[in-house]
């Protein structure tokens, strides 16, 4: 069992015949939040209310989700569910749980008119609460999820979802991200780009920047709808402000791995759980974030399986 699984339940709804899903993330104690939206197209649900300036104190999920803006339904399904299970701030008369969430664009693969929803939602609560392991590539909010789609889908490759935990002595960090960019994939560790936009009679893979540099006179030309969502996850504590600010360093891991990464067309977004379990140094639990990002990113790059004209990484 991962750390992150003494606080933290994550749950998959995957539907393989749509290409789509959604992943939550639970805790029913609450915890604090934080969130950064740096992508130019993002489809968020509350994230209004984890601003440092504003009253809400506790979170107690997270979904992150396919569909486009249509598959931030799948919210109500998480709420409900929590509501059910008396998980969330107790106002007397009922409980209302504190769900933000994330959703990205997967409407060109798979089918276009099914979308998270619902039950959608309520599934992947129900998998969160009987611990599923977590699976890594086409699953939940990754089913869809394509990455160097700046060229067209046929010259585009497959994105997932990837997990990725880092531990110093008693403080972890967790990263869950689903990897759905209009840019390339980047390993730091082989130094090169392992998944992205391809040409054609070309072998070659990683073409996105350059292709954004030969199209600045005709921008519109170029595709337009991805983004990459996730949430971290520690057990360190710090206040709400801290939380926001963590999230928006959290970012730094996905500039190091996707080239380019918080483009117009991407609506990149984190959400920070953190469940106040011991002090660190926020400079500590910041190197630690953002390096579980960059690893998330790549594990769910490298563990998606092709999808029609979509390479996935094994086959490229």
């Amino acid at each position: 069992m991962e750390a992150y699984q003494n606080f933290f339940h994550i749950g998959q709804y995957t539907d393989s015949e749509a290409m789509t899903g959604c992943t939550v993330i639970l805790c029913e104690d609450g915890v604090t939040g934080g969130v950064s939206v740096r992508g130019g197209s993002p489809n968020t649900r509350d994230t209004d209310a984890l601003k440092s300036e504003n009253n809400r104190k506790f979170v107690h999920g997270v979904t992150l989700s396919g569909g486009s803006a249509f598959g931030l339904a799948a919210n109500a399904g998480v709420v409900d569910f929590l509501e059910e299970n008396k998980i969330g701030r107790d106002m007397g008369i009922t409980f209302v749980p504190n769900v933000v969430g994330a959703s990205l664009f997967d409407l060109r693969i798979g089918r276009s008119d099914v979308r998270p929803n619902y039950q959608a939602g309520r599934q992947a609560c129900e998998a969160a609460f009987n611990d599923q392991p977590f699976q890594a590539g086409n699953y939940g909010a990754g089913t869809g999820c394509s990455v160097g789609t700046i060229n067209g889908a046929k010259n585009a490759m497959k994105g997932g979802i990837g997990l990725h935990t880092i531990a110093h002595g008693n403080l972890w960090v967790t990263a869950v991200i689903a990897v759905n960019a209009v840019g390339d994939v980047f390993d730091e560790e082989v130094g090169k780009i392992i998944a992205g936009a391809r040409k054609p009679g070309e072998r070659r893979i990683g073409f996105s920047e350059e292709l954004f540099l030969d199209h600045y006179q005709n921008e519109e030309a170029l595709f337009d709808g991805n983004t990459v969502i996730g949430c971290v996850m520690t057990n360190a504590t710090f206040p709400k402000a801290k939380m926001n600010k963590l999230a928006d360093i959290s970012h730094n891991g996905i500039a190091r791995a996707i080239r380019p990464s918080h483009t117009t067309y991407d609506g990149d977004t984190l959400f920070v759980l953190g469940a106040n379990q011991i002090n660190a140094s926020f400079e500590a639990v910041s190197i630690l974030a953002v390096e579980a990002v960059r690893q998330a990113i790549v594990k769910g790059t490298k563990a998606a399986a092709t999808y029609g004209d979509y390479l996935g990484y094994q086959d490229r």
